[in-house]
């Protein structure tokens, strides 16, 4: 009789293991945000929850295989690169994994991206003590679309009444410009490069149809750090490789990334979210930061 085997065990057995070797002399430039210094390329969360803004089963994969041990070695990994912030989001294994690398002596820092319906967990993020909360930009477009805005300004100040630096995230260059130009609380943005939260009835107008699934588009980083260029707060910018969809050749990688660091204001950084199934993404991803950031 054959045994059965869960999914888990399976994908465990399938894909190699997060490499062991830390690179040396990645240093990276740093920002600040607040009283924080921020390495300009920091660690994102995405594949870690499954999140693979492709195809279901690419997401199954992605979240099975990030058990909280090969999560806790991904946050330890991206540090020993010279990554020194993490950006997560509201993730019990990932709270594990920050608790875990601390008391193995890790100053990795880390920023908690947060929905609506994480407000239960206010007190637990704030003992975890990172360095901002960020309202998450799905929920950022959602509220802005349907003229709720003001609901993204509350969880502002709650932040601050927690004694959290807030920020806000969203997809929409002008939805970051409206918050810029409305004179709020926030204390740093995460702007998506890609627009993929656009509304269906404008896509139709003006294609005639709609697409199946989220839609990526050549110029869309453009607009994005338009608007990062004029804002005023530092700005972590996320999607430099469009989830995925320019990961074809290091060539093409690092010309994704060039063009985001040398569109964006000196203070701010991008957030590259890995999956190091078959490689050491946290060291290919340093690496061309810093061939990029200290070129003369």
């Amino acid at each position: 009789m054959t045994d059965r085997i869960s999914r888990r065990q399976m994908v465990g057995a399938l894909l190699p293991a997060v490499g062991m070797q830390a690179a040396e002399g990645n240093s990276l430039p740093t920002v600040e945000i607040g009283r924080f210094k921020v390495t300009r390329l920091v660690a994102g969360y995405n594949p870690i929850g499954g999140h693979s803004h492709a195809v279901p089963k690419l997401s199954t994969i992605m979240k099975d295989w990030f058990t909280p041990e090969r999560t806790l070695e991904y946050a330890l990994q991206c540090e020993r690169n010279g990554i020194n912030t993490w950006q997560v989001s509201v993730d019990r294994k990932v709270f594990g994994a920050l608790r875990a690398a601390k008391e193995r002596g890790s100053k990795l820092q880390h920023l908690v991206l947060m929905r609506d319906e994480d407000a239960a967990t206010w007190k637990e993020i704030a003992e975890l003590k990172p360095i901002a909360v960020v309202h998450h930009g799905g929920v950022t477009d959602r509220f802005f679309y349907g003229g709720q805005q003001e609901k993204v300004r509350d969880f502002l100040k709650k932040a601050h009444d927690f004694g959290l630096m807030a920020g806000v995230s969203s997809h929409v260059p002008e939805h970051i410009a409206r918050v810029d130009d409305s004179g709020w609380e926030q204390d740093l943005f995460m702007t998506c490069l890609y627009n993929v939260v656009r509304q269906p009835a404008k896509l139709e107008a003006g294609l005639g149809d709609v697409p199946v699934d989220e839609l990526f588009l050549a110029h869309d980083p453009e607009k994005m750090l338009k608007v990062v260029r004029q804002v005023r707060r530092p700005c972590l910018a996320f999607k430099v490789f469009a989830a995925g969809r320019l990961c074809g050749s290091e060539a093409q990688m690092e010309k994704a990334m060039r063009f985001a660091y040398g569109n964006m204001k000196a203070g701010d950084g991008l957030i590259v979210g890995m999956f190091p199934i078959f490689s050491d993404e946290a060291a290919a991803n340093v690496g061309m930061a810093r061939k990029i950031l200290t070129a003369s």
